[in-house]
């Protein structure tokens, strides 16, 4: 049965979280998405989770980590300045494999920068953000139902794959009003960790099988666990051997090329028969769908190709999508870090279409790139 309601982006974040099973979180308030926090301090007591309103924003991820190693599923959520501080504990909880979410409602930066703008200033940041090679995804939801549908998958993919998840946004996405059905029936079950079953004296807490996800220790099931943030063999005990080392680091980047079919997700506009292709995300991609629309109806074979799975990002489909296209416009509100990627992956004219001004780019300046590529 529908429940129609008009839900802030922000407000869907929580109430997706809720959904997924969330019931723990930890943060701490920062614009644009402290609505994020209001919801979960709001429904989380309903059903018998924990809020904690932690000191600063390291704490913040530090407790996230030690909920979910406890057993319960746990989020956070920040903007760029605290998405800063959280990196160290992000790279902790990619390397003891810990499943969480990392909610950013992107702002304009650096530093302080614009606490009340959009930006999307941080889509390299959620990607490499944390030092060293490390597994993340990162999903780049678009609209209030599809932050709900986001968070919850989000919380599916880091429970199954044992992996941190971002779930990245601007400030626009965040604060728009739409209606929402909430309909529990189209949640579904929380997806499951994989728990240790077996005899306790042969567990290995990051022994994996084929699928490259080790089974994590129930608390109080008994099974002895050592988590370390240093590079660790099977039995979690750190390691400097090069062969081991290889090893462990070689599946934590591994399982997620091993489990692209499941992680990967794209919106296609358009694009089969497409000479434009416009790559997007957030409120870009919105302004870029009403562009597209523009200009098929003057004639112009314009598509928008939009990774709701940012990273990994969905390489092989975009070479598929965007092989026969004359050009590929990528509009953003940064100077220019998604064109990046689309410029390493793809041998068609990038042109860039950029704003680092604190102002959203409207369908109109993106439809005036597509008639001036097209010409």
């Amino acid at each position: 049965m529908s429940c129609l309601r008009n839900v802030q982006g922000n407000q869907a974040c929580a109430l997706g979280a809720i959904a997924a099973g969330c019931r723990f979180y930890a943060g701490y308030p920062i614009t644009p998405s402290s609505e994020v926090a209001e919801g979960m301090a709001r429904e989380l007591p309903k059903v018998g989770g924990t809020f904690v309103q932690m000191e600063d924003e390291i704490a913040s991820m530090g407790a996230v980590i030690g909920a979910s190693l406890g057993g319960t599923r746990a989020m956070t959520a920040t903007s760029g300045p605290g998405f800063s501080l959280k990196q160290e504990n992000l790279g902790y909880a990619a390397m003891t494999e810990t499943p969480c979410v990392i909610v950013n409602v992107m702002r304009g930066g650096p530093s302080t920068g614009m606490p009340t703008r959009p930006a999307q200033g941080d889509i390299m940041q959620a990607r490499w953000g944390t030092h060293g090679d490390h597994p993340v995804i990162v999903l780049a939801p678009n609209s209030v139902a599809e932050i709900h549908a986001e968070t919850i998958r989000a919380f599916a993919l880091s429970e199954t794959l044992r992996v941190p998840v971002v779930v990245l946004f601007d400030e626009v996405i965040g604060h728009l009003v739409e209606t929402l059905d909430l309909n529990p029936a189209d949640d579904g079950e929380p997806a499951a960790r994989k728990w240790a079953t077996g005899p306790r004296e042969d567990y290995l807490p990051y022994r994996a099988g084929e699928d490259m996800i080790p089974a994590m220790a129930r608390p109080g099931d008994g099974y002895r666990v050592h988590t370390t943030g240093l590079t660790h063999d099977e039995d979690g005990f750190p390691t400097q051997n090069p062969a081991r080392v290889a090893a462990v680091m070689g599946r934590l980047l591994g399982k997620l090329d091993r489990h692209r079919q499941l992680v990967e997700k794209v919106d296609l506009v358009e694009c089969d028969d497409a000479d434009i292709v416009i790559v997007a995300i957030g409120i870009s991609a919105r302004a870029a769908r009403a562009a597209v629309t523009a200009a098929r109806a003057s004639g112009i074979k314009a598509g928008l190709f939009r990774p709701v799975t940012l990273w990994p990002f969905p390489e092989e489909l975009l070479r598929e999508k965007t092989g026969n296209a004359r050009a590929i416009i990528v509009p953003e509100m940064n100077a220019g870090q998604l064109a990046l990627e689309i410029e390493r992956l793809s041998d068609v004219p990038v042109s860039r279409l950029t704003r680092i001004d604190g102002e959203a780019i409207s369908p109109a300046q993106i439809l005036a790139r597509i008639e001036e590529v097209s010409a």
